[in-house]
């Protein structure tokens, strides 16, 4: 490698993961620009290590053993902005920061990811699960990137339709995993001064606080502020005087159920003698369940402690590190899935990446 890539030897993980767990990397390395990637690419075919691309680790679990090989983080910067009278065409490379780029977008006008606010994490990685949170998804606004394959390391271009997008999903977390990096994103963010309210929680809190607008359209800055005062409420919003932030998130996905399965989900419930209604949500050819309610009513409630793991204080998804280990934290986990199989038929599953 060349001498402008500063390559690190038996790095904590730890220190490079919101969640604070994992043991050493063999090597570390930070690239800020594609051609770095390119080399680290390179390097890593030619020493045989194994390699774990990273951003700033917010999603991403690595066992206490660490990683016997290159960890590579992505550290590419850049903005560009395309001004024309309905909106903007921005592209951020992927080693942004997403909130700061939430914020951007907010300070010139364009709506379409303020409810995402908060949300720990860069650029680069928002594509791979489809981020969303209270009524938006980043595909609503993207609408193409860029990436570079691992095998041939050339840069290939994706429109948004081409990224297959679903509820937490995408090519790149499902056939094409581990295939390509994501080098940049391009987002289509339409030019105006109010936000679309979806989701109830978020009008109910704007409403209590008479930030809806006289037109019953809240500006872009109100919905940000009330999104990061839930996030903050619920723990979600990285504070390092709160231990309850030391997560990845919401551990566990949402669980979308066909009209049969609801339906078998709905008896079972009723035959236990039940009588207030199990919580859904629309969603892409089903319904979704809320994975909260499922832990809840299978035992599993905030605050629940396991060593030094357990469930946050404030949110039934997160689950937190309070000292403890990988292991502990992922005996969790499968104690959690099993519990909620047994009790509802129903296998959670998790959301951050999990390195084996």
């Amino acid at each position: 490698m060349t001498n402008q890539i500063a390559l690190l030897k038996n790095v904590p993980l730890s220190q490079h993961t919101t969640i604070g767990l994992g043991g050493d990397a063999h090597s570390f390395v930070t690239c800020t620009t594609v051609e770095h990637i390119k080399e680290c690419l390179a390097y890593a075919k030619e020493q045989k290590l194994p390699l774990q691309v990273i951003g700033a680790g917010s999603n991403i679990i690595f066992p206490d053993t660490g990683y016997p090989g290159l960890v590579m983080k992505v550290g590419v910067q850049g903005v560009s902005i395309d001004d024309d009278n309905d909106g903007a065409t921005i592209t951020a490379q992927a080693g942004e920061e997403w909130d700061a780029f939430v914020r951007l977008s907010i300070e010139r006008g364009c709506a379409g990811i303020e409810c995402l606010s908060g949300i720990p994490g860069l650029v680069g990685a928002t594509p791979i699960q489809n981020v969303g949170a209270y009524g938006q998804e980043v595909r609503e606004t993207i609408v193409a990137l860029t990436a570079l394959d691992r095998d041939t390391l050339e840069e290939v271009k994706f429109s948004g339709s081409e990224c297959g997008f679903g509820y937490r999903q995408s090519r790149f977390k499902l056939g094409d995993a581990d295939r390509y990096i994501i080098t940049s994103v391009t987002f289509r963010l339409p030019k105006r001064g109010w936000s679309e309210i979806r989701y109830a929680e978020l009008r109910h809190y704007l409403e209590s606080q008479n930030a809806m607008g006289k037109d019953g359209r809240p500006t872009l800055e109100a919905v940000r502020s009330t999104v990061l005062a839930l996030r903050k409420r619920k723990s979600m919003v990285l504070d390092p005087s709160d231990p309850n932030t030391r997560s990845v998130g919401s551990f566990f996905m949402n669980p979308v159920l066909t009209r049969e399965q609801f339906d078998t989900l709905d008896k079972l419930w009723k035959r236990a003698g039940k009588t207030d209604a199990i919580p859904t949500f629309t969603a892409d050819k089903g319904v979704k369940v809320p994975a909260a309610w499922l832990m809840e009513k299978a035992g599993f409630h905030k605050g629940l402690r396991r060593g030094g793991v357990g469930i946050s204080a404030n949110h039934a998804l997160a689950l937190v590190n309070y000292g403890g280990t990988t292991k502990e934290l992922l005996s969790l986990a499968s104690e959690i899935q099993d519990g909620v199989e047994s009790q509802f038929g129903i296998r959670l599953e998790r959301e951050p990446v999990v390195v084996e």
